[in-house]
């Protein structure tokens, strides 16, 4: 069951939204060489609870997971694109790392992710995210009232393609609102003028995410969580909650 929301409840999600884009601020300022994963996520709670807010994430089940989820951000590092579990590794000169997060206010969800290098970055990784961050532009571009489910997945895999880069298409972007995840799925390749009607009141998560080595297989880590490209090619992950208006589409995550 899709639910729309209104523009109060919408209002209420845009408050949440503030807090995951604070998140992202402060993880992003203190990601630095040797800077542990599980500093990362202890910062990320101390922002969340400051806020009054809670943790989207913390205790996470679904099926796929091997166990609840044990952190309030995902540390996403190299060839793991997506879900990575916040570790003790420390982060290394070079290093691309997505981080992924969601937080509720009064019972409302907001989940967005970034990418970025870490220390010096090398040309391709720096590629790799524009291509990512386009990607998405491209499907909140697409996400209009009026327009098919379809024409935002079609939208950014022409960038993902144009790039030579792997897209997987099992993990995508979702509803959300009162719950993280609620229908429907949000693509991220799709066919133009196809499925779901957007219409005012509904409110999603884009959530591109493309592999460097240009294949489209991937494959979970040993700890159950982790999800990696099949060639361990670097991958790269970013994301915003989205509301379609009358008026076009609203981002609730920006900062």
């Amino acid at each position: 069951m899709i639910e729309l929301k209104t523009i109060g409840e919408i209002d209420a999600m845009a408050a949440a939204g503030r807090v995951v884009s604070a998140v992202h601020h402060a993880v992003r300022s203190q990601a630095a060489v040797g800077t542990s994963l599980l500093e990362l996520d202890h910062l990320a709670r101390t922002v969340i609870g400051d806020a009054g807010a809670s943790s989207s994430f913390l205790g996470y089940h679904p099926s796929f997971g091997a166990t609840p989820y044990p952190g309030v951000i995902c540390t996403s590092v190299n060839g793991v694109m997506l879900h990575g579990l916040p570790t003790s590794y420390r982060l290394r000169d070079g290093d691309l790392l997505s981080v992924d997060c969601g937080a509720h206010v009064d019972g409302w969800h907001a989940d967005a992710a970034v990418s970025f290098v870490v220390g010096h970055p090398h040309p391709q990784d720096l590629d790799l995210i524009d291509a990512t961050e386009r990607m998405l532009a491209a499907g909140i571009d697409a996400a209009q009232p009026g327009a098919r489910m379809g024409d935002i997945g079609h939208a950014m895999s022409r960038v993902g393609r144009a790039g030579g880069y792997g897209i997987q298409t099992d993990f995508g972007g979702h509803g959300i609102g009162r719950a993280m995840h609620e229908e429907p799925f949000v693509p991220n390749e799709g066919r133009p003028g196809r499925g779901l009607r957007l219409v005012p009141g509904l409110v999603i998560a884009i959530e591109p995410s493309l592999m460097a080595g240009g294949q489209d297989e991937y494959r979970f880590d040993d700890d159950g969580w982790s999800i990696r490209s099949a060639d361990d090619s670097r991958g790269a992950h970013v994301e915003h909650t989205v509301a379609i208006t009358e008026e076009g589409p609203r981002i609730l995550t920006a900062s």
